[in-house]
């Protein structure tokens, strides 16, 4: 005779075997998982992010050795103090904190959507943040601060308002008494497609100066980061990542079909709903901090789920591969040739390699 267990109950008894083991940690009704492969890489992915952040801190137009960084972070030394704080700093801080949203945002619609080429640039966030900011570069003067009632609002919050007004579109236009995984990535093709041409023809409108310091920007440049960048997008990671790892359990189930998911008792459009949300606000705060960085949305989740051999993209993981990549590619963006490259266009490049090779291995599999 064989007996049947509701899912929770199914997953409390689980969770008490794995915490018998030691694999994992109980706090009252919450249990952890632990992984020693994944608590090895995360220590593995912090030690590579501080070393990048020292090099990046060190490496540029002037030299500066790693003692004397140091010496100026703890307050011992203010010989270069504006170098450190007021220009490498912020921009460092601010890339890593955008690397990581946008990251975890690709590995939560990754999960979503079942598919490896997914993400968040494909729901229309990126676009329509693009859309937002040339929109007022272009008829609203000198760098993106309009005049009138709207004088205060500057580029961050116009990109945040036009990514979430994306994603919702596209939201709104896939539903169809729910939301289907392959039909809300045409209709993000779509939006983004329309986004992405609105958006050249508003720069072909503005004056050749504000139109210039638009192009930057959509190129994804940290060269003009200040503190005031970082702060959004810090607060959007203190309280979504959060609320992200805690919905592990609803995204390990949601990388199965729709109809497993139904039959394990999970609410498929409400859970579906609620993650999608959070990968939007993380990829819309991400890009408003530092401009539509490419390919890391796509490329890093993935990194993730082969470093960590887990049956989907980890978000954690991915976060920190996220912050790492955008690190290095800044580095490389900054020393490369004499003239400072925005990050997007190092991200572009190494991602679109990692596309192709994504697209052969595909194609290797379906021939196999």
């Amino acid at each position: 005779m064989t007996s049947t267990l509701a899912p929770d109950d199914a997953r409390r008894r689980a969770d008490d075997r794995l915490a018998r083991r030691g694999r994992a940690l109980r706090l009252g009704p919450v249990s952890i998982p632990l992984r020693p492969r994944m608590v090895v890489l995360g220590l593995l992915g912090v030690l590579a992010l501080l070393v990048l952040v020292a090099l990046n801190l060190s490496v540029g137009s002037v030299f500066i050795p790693p003692g004397r960084v140091w010496a100026n972070i703890v307050g011992t030394s203010y010989d270069d103090y504006f170098t450190i704080w007021r220009v490498r700093m912020p921009r460092v801080v601010v890339g890593m904190l955008a690397g990581a949203a946008l990251a975890a945002a690709g590995a939560i619609t990754q999960t979503i959507m079942r598919n490896p080429l997914a993400s968040p640039d494909l729901l229309g966030v990126t676009h329509g943040a693009s859309a937002g900011v040339v929109a007022v570069m272009a008829f609203g003067g000198s760098y993106g601060i309009v005049s009138g009632p709207l004088a205060s609002i500057g580029v961050p919050a116009l990109a945040l308002t036009g990514g979430l007004a994306a994603g919702a579109l596209c939201y709104g236009l896939a539903w169809r008494g729910g939301i289907d995984g392959f039909r809300l990535l045409l209709v993000g093709v779509g939006v983004s497609t329309v986004l992405m041409n609105l958006t050249l023809w508003m720069l072909t409108l503005g004056d050749v100066s504000d139109t210039g310091r638009a192009m930057t920007w959509i190129a994804g440049s940290l060269s003009m980061s200040t503190w005031q960048d970082a702060l959004p997008v810090t607060v959007a990671l203190v309280l979504l990542l959060p609320l992200a790892l805690g919905a592990a359990r609803t995204l390990d189930v949601l990388s199965y079909g729709d109809e497993v998911v139904r039959g394990l008792g999970v609410r498929l459009e409400l859970a579906r709903t609620t993650t999608l949300v959070l990968a939007v606000l993380l990829a819309a705060f991400g890009t408003s901090a530092a401009g539509p960085i490419l390919f890391v949305s796509l490329a890093c989740p993935q990194i993730a789920l082969r470093l960590a051999r887990s049956p989907r993209p980890p978000v954690l993981l991915s976060a920190l591969v996220g912050a790492a990549l955008t690190c290095a590619a800044d580095l490389i963006a900054r020393n490369l040739i004499s003239v400072q490259l925005p990050v997007g266009i190092v991200t572009g490049c190494l991602g679109a390699l990692y596309l192709i090779y994504l697209l052969v291995r595909g194609n290797r599999k379906v021939q196999a």
